[in-house]
């Protein structure tokens, strides 16, 4: 059996800046970028608040669905969030 990939779009406190990413492992990730453990964008603008995610059989389908997102304009993918997620709440918390 395949483990699952995930897209996942985070955001800070403010909500005020949107990441994407993919991984094969969610809970680590999130928590990874939570506890400021990746360097970087994700570090530099503190996104610690997971708001959306999309499971996928294979990292083939989960990299082009997250460059799909990454193309978007940012009101679209606020769009997108909302459509699961209307008040952007931390969906780690739901782990």
């Amino acid at each position: 059996m395949q483990k699952p990939y995930y897209v996942y779009i985070m955001t800070n406190k403010k909500n005020n800046v949107i990441y994407t990413g993919v991984t094969n492992d969610l809970k680590k990730r999130i928590y990874e970028h939570k506890e400021n453990l990746v360097s970087g964008f994700t570090k530099k603008h503190n996104i610690n608040k997971l708001v959306y995610y999309e499971v996928f059989d294979n990292s083939y389908g989960a990299i082009i669905r997250e460059k799909q997102i990454k193309g978007r304009t940012r009101q679209k993918k606020i769009n997108l969030i909302k459509s699961l997620n209307p008040d952007l709440d931390d969906l780690y918390d739901y782990f």
